[in-house]
């Protein structure tokens, strides 16, 4: 920007002496000091602070602009996201979230909304292309509730799996899972699972951004799973705009425990029948400060998992001779 202020500079002196009436002062005249009772030098002076100022208004918005690849897939250009797919060296995040009722409080794609903000601040530091908003999971247990949108279950495996086969087209060879919803708990792995059915020349990575088999919370007086004080305060750093803390202890979101079962039987009513107004914890007691840390805790955990994944060069040369192998089974040494 400088060399080009000092260029328009020039430019400029060269057409202010070219003036008539300009020529004669500029030439004959001593050396210029702003004198506020003379005419001829405020003119001047203003002559030149309108042109630095048009220079600077002229040139700092499209440096800006064109200085920065963004980590969002929807905001690149066609020719921009070329250039993001060799910057991230083919790895992109696909965020997943849900919506679904989160208490009387919070909005229904809360999981949508925070899993986005943490991949796309963790890409800023670790770059990688950010997929847009997606929420084609698991949420049965929430049907009854006003808002939910449950897919069947043909669909979230036919929409995911298009998906990731689309962004593999467009040069996405690591495509990353970043959970942002623990009813995905067994959807993922699942289909993580299933890329070995039939080849393909990409590696689906699944990333719990919060481990769902360790309930975050389950260490206070009853379960903070769903709505509660953690996930509440993440919503605090994330999108406090959206959120109501008045209506927070509005409904209960103690354990009902309803059902009466072993811990190693597994039921599809189990979250029904603990929690129905599918709510789990306090959100009352969130602060902007124990999410501050948490939300930094959880940027950290995926920008580790991008770096890991970036450098993983055995996954797909692996998932390659698996394959290989797999359509001549009784080949394979034993």
């Amino acid at each position: 920007m400088v060399l080009r202020v000092l260029q328009v500079f020039s430019w400029s002196s060269r057409q202010f002496l070219d003036h008539a009436d300009a020529a004669p002062l500029l030439v004959h005249a001593p050396p210029m000091r702003y004198n506020p009772a003379s005419n001829t030098g405020g003119v001047v002076m203003r002559y030149w602070i309108v042109l630095i100022l048009a220079i600077l208004i002229t040139t700092a918005g499209p440096a800006n602009g064109q200085g920065k690849l963004s980590v969002r897939w929807e905001e690149l250009t066609a020719g921009d996201f070329r250039d993001a797919i060799a910057k991230a060296q083919g790895t992109c995040l696909l965020p997943f979230g849900i919506l679904e009722k989160h208490g009387p409080h919070l909005p229904l794609g809360t999981d949508l909304l925070n899993v986005r903000y943490v991949a796309e601040h963790a890409a800023q530091q670790e770059y990688a292309v950010v997929f847009p908003q997606y929420f084609a999971g698991q949420i049965f247990e929430a049907r009854h509730q006003p808002g939910t949108i449950a897919y069947s279950p043909e669909l979230q495996l036919t929409l995911l799996q298009e998906t990731t086969d689309e962004m593999a087209r467009n040069g996405c060879k690591k495509v990353v899972i970043v959970n942002g919803h623990g009813g995905n708990e067994h959807l993922l792995p699942y289909f993580a699972q299933s890329q070995l059915y039939k080849p393909h020349d990409y590696v689906v990575y699944v990333q719990w951004g919060h481990e769902a088999t360790r309930k975050v919370g389950a260490e206070k007086s009853g379960p903070d799973w769903h709505a509660g004080e953690s996930e509440t305060s993440n919503t605090l750093v994330t999108h406090s705009n959206l959120v109501h803390m008045d209506r927070a202890s509005s409904e209960s979101g103690a354990d009902q425990k309803r059902v009466k079962l072993p811990d190693n039987v597994y039921t599809g009513i189990w979250w029904y029948a603990r929690f129905p107004n599918h709510y789990s914890g306090d959100g009352s007691a969130a602060t902007k400060e124990q999410g501050e840390a948490d939300v930094q805790g959880w940027i950290n955990t995926v920008v580790r998992a991008i770096r890991a994944i970036k450098a993983d060069d055995e996954s797909l040369k692996l998932q390659k001779q698996f394959f290989e192998e797999s359509a001549h089974p009784l080949d394979t040494a034993q």
